[in-house]
Parts: structure tokens; sequence; C-alpha cells
């Protein structure tokens, strides 16, 4: 019986201790434990540097874009229309409202469709600008960890991880790229290779260790890479060359060392199937935007680039220590440098000072082995040797120019300059190895009062030095507005004055509602688009309206505004009479219906 009653008050007691203030406490305290988890501070840790590194980018993102008027209002477009046409006709996707009447527009440039999910949300023009504010924003920020959980996964300390990932994200380089979106968006490689070496137990520090494999992690590596693919090709091809490498490489060192040893290395079934099977989503999805791309070339041949691009945009190798106009620290210094270049937004290439001198140390003094550390070295100058195109050798065969002309789609990637993601990558990891080495040694340090004091600010001073290098001064200039006369036209629809970078504010104009237009701009021009300006030079006069009428177009809709200098200046005196078509003015903009 006493025994009972001890129990019972035992009992009693744990409960009423469960719940406790204190224990409510502590239970609301596991609770939001994960705040405090790595991941979550450095997921945190880049949207908030991406945020202030890019401002003043969200200070109006409904009405502004980084960079200029061209490419960033391009993309703003083709991310709304790959979420517009996956949601109400994806059998439509590459056959977009611009470039009418031509088929495969979507693909004349890179799409950005692994951002078509963003695409869904919202409708309309400052729907489209701000979902382009935001996804430039993070993209820097997606850089960063990615490029933070790899140098993690090969090896370096958490301090490491944050100077590699400010010192890749915020690159002085990028800053020449402001405009380009499909260039900036390549957190998916450093993201997919820290998977990748995660699942497969590997890193640079420790080698090959079987008892960490993780086969979801390296299915979850295939899958980013094939999204980093769907990008663009641009930067995602020499990822699917890298990897294509990685495996035969790696099959190779397999086979060496189960011949070696005798008996075969652990790899494991589960680790196998998923590699087939990411590989073959990989694999699939890359072989199916490259058909389409193909099919693009196949209806305009003069979409095919010839290796004189390539030549053209070259870079010298100044090009490597100089920083684009854009850099708050070093676009004033380097302006000198600058005018040796023939092209400075390809060509101003600069990782970033700090960098090459973090990383430059970091060959000597490293967690890394020193084997690995002599390839990381042969990495960053076999990709500098590469991203000098034809500048090498005066040819740049053997060089970038070899690969143009036996790999297959290498030849469409007309600027050797942008191997600087894969030469700044294997920078910032050499760095990252140099800074582990510091902040391990701190920490095994005596702990002295001033030590505690001291090491954290030392050890904060690389970070503030690729930190600073990566503010920038870049415009954000203000977008047009659609007027509101293009609602009230009906498609298709001819927007004049025709031709140049205006298309593209045109091509952003038709998110409110995706009607078909005549106009666009891309890395090529459609025979059709020349044709038609040609024809529609005197519009309006019975052989252009003719023409207009032949091809389909039914209204012209025409800013008088904008026409100064072009065929279409004095628009708005030139008579309708005779001609069939009616024109009504709103707000200053010409409407003719056809």
């Amino acid at each position: 019986m006493t025994t009972g009653s001890t129990d019972a008050r035992s009992t009693a007691e744990i409960a009423e201790h469960r719940h406790s203030p204190a224990a409510r406490n502590r239970g609301r305290w596991h609770r939001w434990r994960w705040l405090r988890h790595e991941w979550t501070l450095a997921v945190l840790g880049g949207l908030l540097l991406a945020m202030v590194l890019t401002w003043p980018t969200m200070r109006h993102p409904a009405s502004t874009v980084p960079g200029d008027l061209g490419d960033p209002t391009l993309q703003a477009w083709q991310v709304a229309w790959a979420g517009h046409a996956l949601l109400s006709d994806p059998s439509g996707l590459w056959h977009s409202n611009t470039f009418f009447p031509e088929k495969y527009t979507f693909a004349y440039s890179d799409t950005l469709l692994g951002y078509a999910p963003a695409g869904m949300l919202g409708s309309g023009f400052e729907a489209a600008l701000v979902r382009y504010n935001l996804l430039y924003v993070l993209a820097h920020a997606l850089a960063f960890v990615g490029a933070y959980a790899l140098v993690r996964q090969l090896g370096a300390g958490r301090w490491g991880g944050a100077v590699a990932g400010v010192a890749w994200a915020f690159a002085p380089w990028r800053l020449a790229h402001a405009g380009h979106l499909n260039i900036l968006s390549s957190g998916g490689i450093a993201l997919s290779l820290a998977m990748l070496a995660r699942g497969h137990g590997w890193s640079l520090r420790h080698g090959y260790r079987p008892e960490r494999r993780r086969p979801g992690w390296a299915l979850a590596g295939w899958l980013v890479a094939a999204w980093q693919v769907t990008l663009g090709f641009g930067i995602g091809l020499p990822l699917v060359y890298f990897l294509l490498a990685a495996v035969l490489v790696a099959a190779g060192g397999y086979g060496w060392s189960w011949w070696r040893r005798g008996e075969r290395p652990p790899f494991g079934r589960r680790l196998l199937v998923a590699d087939l099977a990411g590989g073959l989503v990989f694999g699939a999805v890359t072989l199916l935007l490259g058909l389409v791309y193909l099919r693009v070339v196949d209806l305009n041949p003069q979409a095919e680039r010839t290796l004189d691009w390539t030549v053209m945009f070259s870079p010298p190798l100044i090009g490597f220590v100089t920083a684009p106009a854009d850099s708050w620290l070093w676009g004033d210094a380097h302006a000198a440098a600058r005018q040796q270049l023939s092209w400075p937004p390809e060509m101003a290439l600069l990782p970033g000072m700090a960098l090459l001198g973090l990383a430059g140390a970091g060959l000597f003094v490293s967690v890394y082995p020193a084997r690995h550390r002599i390839a990381l070295g042969l990495g960053v100058l076999g990709t500098v040797l590469l991203g000098l195109g034809a500048t090498l050798g005066g040819d740049g065969d053997p060089g970038y120019l070899t690969l143009s002309r036996h790999l297959p789609g290498w030849d469409a990637l007309r600027t050797p300059g942008r191997m600087m993601h894969w030469t700044s990558l294997l920078l910032a990891v050499l760095a990252a190895g140099l800074v582990t080495v510091f902040a391990e040694s701190v920490r095994r340090s005596p702990a002295r009062a001033w030590a505690r004091i001291v090491a954290p600010a030392v050890l904060l001073v690389p970070l503030a030095l690729v930190t600073l290098e990566g503010v920038n001064r870049t415009p954000h200039p203000v977008v047009p507005r659609p007027p509101a006369a293009l609602r009230t036209a009906a498609e298709p629809v001819l927007v004049l004055p025709a031709g140049g970078v205006g298309d593209l504010v045109y091509m952003l104009w038709t998110t409110d509602g995706f009607p078909r237009v005549t106009n666009g701009l891309a890395g090529f021009e459609p025979a059709s688009q020349a044709q038609t300006r040609a024809a529609v030079a005197s519009f309006p006069d019975p052989g252009s309206v003719a023409y207009l009428r032949g091809i389909g177009v039914r209204s012209v809709v025409a800013l008088p505004g904008q026409a100064a200098g072009t065929p279409w200046e004095g628009i708005a005196t030139r008579p309708v009479e005779g001609l069939g078509i009616t024109r009504e003015e709103l707000d200053g903009v010409l409407v003719y219906h056809l």
C-alpha cells in the first residue's frame, strides 16, 4: 500500500513538473530551436545579404528594374509568359505571343523556364516587374547558399562557408551582368554539386567516406542540376559537360580502385539507383531543351552562331583584374583599364581582389590535402585559359574555340568570359580552406578573455573585405508603363516604332493579357521581322495596310512621342482616308483598326 501511494505521488509530481512554467518555457524553446540551426541561419543570412547588396532593387519593385531597359524587360516577360502558358495552354509554351506569326519564339533566347512557377503568381505589368525584382534578389541569395553548402560539404568551416558564399554570390564581375538574370542565376550549380558530393559521401578534406553516403541527396543534386539547365544553356551547358566529365572520372577511379585492391569498393544499390534515376532526368531535360533550340535553328538558319562572335567577345588578360563600372569600390579606379576592353560588359571579369589574395594564400595553407589544392589551382588556371577565348595563343585553339568546334552546343556560347562562374567558384573553395584553418586555430587557442573578443573580430576581416567588394552602384531605371490604348487594340497587333530595344519594352507591356504582337527582339532576328519593318515604313498607305492584313495583323498601335528619327516620325499627320481603316487617339497614342 505504501509503495502504491509513493508511485501515485511520483506520478503527480511528474505531471505537475511537466505543466510548470519552466517546463512550458523549455518546450517552447525546443519548438523554436530550428531558428538557431546552421542552415536556417545560412538561408536567412543569404536573404538579408541579397536584400542589402542588391539595394535599391526592392525600393520600387513595381516600377524599376536593375541595370537597364533591355534584357531585364525581356526576362520579366519571359518569366511571365512561361507561367501564363503553363497555366492556360502548356502545348503552346514554345509559341509565344511575340514575333507573330513565327513559331518557337519563346526559344529565341535563354528562356528562364525554371522560374515558370513564379510566373504563375500574379498577372499583369506590375506583377511581372515585382516578380522579376524578387527573382533578382533571390538569385543572389541562392548563389550564397549554394556556395556556402558546397564548401561546407567539401570540408570548410562556417566562417569559410560565409566568406565563400559572399565572394561567389556578390563578386564584382557579376555587377556587369545586373541586366542578365539568366547569368546571375547560377546558384543551382554550386547547390547541385554540394548535394551530389553529400550524397556520395565525398569531400575534399576527407575524401570518400562510404558510411556517409546519402542516396536521397544524390537524387536531389541531379534534380537541382536539371532545374539549373532549364534556366538557360548559357551557363547550364558547361555544367552538363562538367557533370559528364565528373561521372567518367569517378567511374574510372572506381574501376582503378577495384582493380588495385582486388575487391569492389562500397557503393550501394540504392545510391546507384538514385544516380541512374537522377541522371536520366537530368539527361532527358537537357536533351528535350536542346531539341527545341535545334528546331529554332532549323527554322531560322541565321540563328546559328559563328565563331566570329566568340572572337569578338574574347577578353584580354587584363579583363580578369578589371572591375565593371557598377562596382562601388573599384568602378572609378578601374575606368582606365576598362577603356582597353572592346566590350566591358563581357570583359570586366574581376572576381575580387580580396578573393584572389585569400585563394592564393589558400594554395599553401588550407584544411584540404595538398593534392586537392593543386587540383583546385589547376582548375583555376584551366578556366582562366578557357575564359580568354580567342585571345589565348591568338586563336583560342587549343582552348575555348576547340570546344566550340567539337562539343555539341558549345559554339552557341559566344562569351568565353562567363567561364568566370567556375573560376570564381574554385577561388572561393580555396579561400574557404584558408579561412577555416585560421578559424580552427582560434577555436583551439587558450580561452583567454581578450582572445574571445579579438578572434571573432579578426575573422570578420576577410568576410568584410569580400562583402565590401560586392557593393553596387547599379542604375535602376523606371520602366515605361503600357499605354491604355494597347488594351483597346484587337490582336494581333503591331506597335510602332518597331525595331530596337523598344521592342523589349513592348514585349513586357503584353503581360497585360498577352495579346499577340509582331514585335520582338532576341539574339537573332527572324526574316519576317526585317520584311515587316520594310513593308510598314510608310504606314499608313495602301501597300503597308495590304501587307499587314496579309499576315493577319488586325491593329496598329503608334506612339508618336517615340517616333522621332524613325520612319514613322510624323505618323499622326499621315492621312487614312480611302484605306479602309479607322484611327482613334487615346492619351496621345494612335490606334489603327485594320
